[in-house]
């Protein structure tokens, strides 16, 4: 599947697809609900095991932005991202966040890609 790279310019003036009345008139409550569909408990806050910094990861592997995020497979954006915290990471993202924290050498090594010839 291609992407098609839009400029700066053209992203603002294209229409937005966001119902920004529905945004605006979420509650704490609306919210807690949609957490509770969702299977997730709005009452459990993270756990600080669970939170794993990617700065913290990086700067212990002795990696760059760029080689970090390569090795992971994601661009260096989405890495600055997470490291300046304007992007939450999903849960996906923090599992493989705690793996890297706890056996960084065995995630590495499986999440290496096989280069074809």
């Amino acid at each position: 599947m291609a992407v098609t790279r839009m400029t700066l310019d053209q992203v603002r003036s294209s229409a937005s697809r966001m119902d920004r009345r529905r945004v605006a008139a979420n509650t704490e409550a609306t919210i807690r609900q949609h957490m509770i569909e969702d299977g997730e408990d709005p009452d459990m806050a993270p756990r600080p095991e669970d939170v794993v910094s990617p700065a913290v990861i990086r700067r212990s592997l002795k990696m760059s932005q760029s080689a970090f995020a390569a090795a992971i497979g994601i661009p260096v954006a989405t890495l600055r991202n997470w490291e300046q915290n304007r992007v939450a990471m999903d849960a996906s993202t923090m599992a493989l966040m705690r793996i890297l924290a706890r056996e960084p050498r065995a995630a590495l090594r499986a999440l290496r890609r096989k280069v074809s010839s």
